[in-house]
């Protein structure tokens, strides 16, 4: 049995409350699934069939003997469950690691291991602005400082499961990015794709280690967000692919002499 989680039912319905959730054949929910649908008073049965009505209440007509009390030991609840079977852990294995709030998967999920892109992409945005500041070219590191809030906001909305909304990058539309990075001759006098080589200087050679590194952070993106031929984070995508066109465009205006 495929199990349905609760970060597929998340992103299943983002944008809609339905009165009951139809469990597809051969799936099951997890535990986190169920409880998360309930949370939202979300009835679920199985696909072709319908959800138990509830319990009619029982009124006592008469009052009931007094019980005999029963002392029952209760077991401590789980304080994790497994992203993946749904499986519950009272410690945390140490193979694996949070994906969100108590919900765990190994430390080598697809996941994980882009968010270790995205972290390691921010620490190299930091090394760059320190290198480039020594020059003094401080609006190349203001720019910088823009790709690095944008990196920033990508982790917090994966981390948070929220949508990432970015309307520009270094003072440019997403239309203005496309333009410029598909025409660099007619903004910057630049021909399209110069191959970076030693006489362009350090500061050159560390916007081109970057462009780079922003691309290996969108296919681990891709990666990580792929389920079978569909992608759940399209806009965690489509930002990385921006921030790659804008980091290109810097380039060019170093070149053309825009950061002197």
């Amino acid at each position: 049995m495929k199990p349905i989680t609760e970060s597929a039912l998340r992103i299943e319905l983002r944008n809609s409350q339905p009165e009951v959730y139809y469990i597809p054949e051969g799936c099951v929910l997890t535990p986190a699934a169920r409880e998360y649908l309930q949370q939202r008073k979300i009835k679920f049965a199985k696909a072709g069939t319908q959800p138990a009505a509830e319990s009619p209440r029982i009124v006592a007509t008469e009052v009931p003997p007094m019980p005999q009390v029963v002392i029952q030991e209760t077991q401590p609840k789980p304080k994790f469950v497994d992203y993946e079977t749904g499986a519950y852990y009272m410690t945390k294995p140490e193979h694996m690691t949070h994906l969100f709030g108590n919900t765990l998967v190994p430390k080598n999920h697809p996941r994980i291991l882009f968010r270790g892109k995205l972290d390691s992409l921010q620490a190299l945005v930091v090394l760059d602005q320190v290198l480039i500041g020594e020059n003094g070219n401080e609006k190349l590191v203001a720019d910088l400082d823009d790709i690095l809030g944008i990196l920033r906001e990508i982790m917090r909305c994966d981390v948070l499961d929220e949508e990432l909304v970015n309307e520009s990058v270094i003072g440019l539309s997403h239309a203005e990015l496309r333009e410029r990075s598909h025409n660099p001759m007619k903004f910057f006098n630049i021909k399209q794709m110069v191959l970076p080589d030693r006489t362009m200087g350090k500061d050159y050679a560390l916007l081109n280690q970057l462009r780079a590194a922003i691309r290996e952070t969108e296919v681990a993106a891709a990666e990580a967000f792929r389920n079978g031929n569909q992608y759940t984070r399209g806009d965690i995508i489509e930002a990385l692919n921006r921030l790659s066109s804008a980091v290109h465009i810097m380039m060019c205006m170093y070149l053309a002499g825009m950061y002197k």
